[in-house]
């Protein structure tokens, strides 16, 4: 189940640790809320196969988003991770945030804006997933199960309680026809305060649109 598994950066003293706590499901050529929809692209080939790899795309020409890829050779399909709740390196994610926010704004400004943040908001959006783990365009096709990746996905620990899994409509796909619209594709767990949008983080209401 990826809900609720690790996403892990890096090894050592620099490791960086989250747990995923909201994704997405864009599923088929048939899905209109996919980049999929459009057949079969340069940008979108990695979601065509084989599962188990990232996909990591670029949107307003400033925020990476991460998919795992997810259905076998020939069929695209990929969960957008939303949000990652930090398990451990939560400063090595605030310097992270910082160092790329301060890239596209006042540096002492944004370092005063992160460094005050909680813990759960370091990576409360796709293009935070990214930013706070230093996921880029080169990690596109990366192997995320295989455990010497320098960015991988980890079983829960063994242990753990159930999660509250809820479900509601993607966001951020209003350029989508209905079914797609509607469709209850997004996966969260309840009540966590990293999930991306509060308010909506309880059962009720992406890829973000282009």
């Amino acid at each position: 189940m990826v809900l609720g598994a690790l996403l892990v950066s890096g090894d050592g003293p620099g490791r960086r640790v989250g747990r995923i706590v909201e994704l997405e499901a864009y599923i088929g050529l048939e899905d209109m809320a996919s980049h999929a929809r459009f057949g079969r692209t340069k940008r979108n080939a990695v979601m065509f196969g084989p599962p188990g790899v990232a996909y990591v795309y670029l949107v307003y020409g400033m925020h990476n988003c991460l998919n795992i890829v997810t259905e076998a050779p020939g069929r695209p399909a990929a969960l957008l991770i939303r949000a990652v709740e930090p398990v451990a390196g939560e400063a090595e994610m605030r310097l992270a945030r910082i160092r790329r926010a301060g890239a596209h704004a006042d540096y002492e400004r944004a370092r005063q804006q992160i460094e005050r943040l909680p813990s759960s908001r370091l990576a409360s959006g796709p293009g935070l997933v990214c930013a706070a783990f230093s996921i880029e365009r080169g990690h596109d096709g990366l192997d995320l199960c295989a455990g010497n990746s320098e960015l991988r996905l980890c079983d829960a620990p063994a242990g753990d309680e159930p999660l509250p899994v809820a479900t509601g409509p993607r966001i951020g796909i209003g350029f989508a026809p209905e079914p797609w619209l509607s469709r209850p594709w997004r996966f969260f767990v309840a009540g966590n305060p990293a999930v991306s949008v509060p308010g909506r983080n309880v059962a009720g209401h992406g890829q973000v649109a282009e």
